[in-house]
């Protein structure tokens, strides 16, 4: 582990706690414009998750609807909270092959979009140290009147992600202020994931709060729209005993 990625891990809790712990629960809402063009505003508007924090596997409960979604990398399910599948898909990436940020989505769509963003987010910067992964520090980034240091992530094939080469910026606390990545299932948009208003949980500390923006030519945020919003409203962390 390079000196960036250990100061980040210690920041955010440090590897030892993180390894005690098993999975997460949370409730959140998650809203802004992506959703509206693709045709599911209010979709994830009330919804509770529960994954694995060493496996990616995160199970998505759509709030007084009765129904749930299951997601591992290679098989999403829609069932109803009493275990009935209504329906399943296996490959569930290659449904996105041709999709640009306006293409329609149906459940299936927003079902792997969201499971593995937020499985992803929520375990940054911990995922880092997981076998496969391929990190480097790069030059440092000037934003907010700061100096973040800069780490390039390549994501191992086995992790379903955003996209196989992304940079994470860390401020001079070591906590994360921002995720630059592109969207390869939305025809390789870009974005900029800005992660704020942290809270120590059961000892790992969260951002509570996600903005995500379109980026220009410079690798800076274009402020409006805001193209994803993730409130978390509240999150607890078990080790499975």
């Amino acid at each position: 582990m390079n000196d960036l990625l250990q100061r980040a891990v210690d920041a955010h809790g440090g590897l030892s706690r993180w390894n005690q712990l098993k999975t997460v629960r949370a409730s959140l809402a998650i809203t802004g414009t992506i959703w509206q063009l693709k045709g599911r505003p209010d979709v994830l508007k009330d919804v509770s998750i529960e994954a694995e924090l060493h496996q990616e596997r995160l199970t998505t409960h759509f709030n007084s609807q009765g129904k749930r979604t299951v997601f591992e990398p290679n098989r999403i399910t829609i069932e109803t909270e009493t275990g009935q599948v209504l329906e399943s898909r296996g490959d569930p990436r290659s449904a996105f092959r041709g999709h640009t940020q306006q293409t329609p989505w149906g459940d299936m769509h927003v079902a792997y979009f969201s499971s593995y963003a937020l499985w992803n987010y929520l375990t940054i910067p911990f995922l880092y140290t997981y076998p496969g992964f391929v990190t480097e520090e790069l030059a440092p980034w000037e934003e907010n009147g700061e100096q973040w240091r800069t780490l390039k992530v390549i994501v191992p094939d086995s992790i379903a992600s955003h996209s196989r080469e992304q940079s994470v910026y860390f401020g001079p606390d070591a906590l994360l202020r921002r995720h630059e990545y592109t969207v390869d299932v939305m025809g390789g948009v870009s974005g900029l994931n800005y992660a704020t208003n942290y809270r120590n949980v059961d000892g790992i500390v969260v951002p509570m709060k996600r903005r995500v923006y379109a980026t220009d030519a410079n690798k800076h945020k274009i402020s409006e729209p805001v193209l994803v919003a993730i409130d978390l409203r509240d999150i607890s962390f078990s080790d499975g005993k």
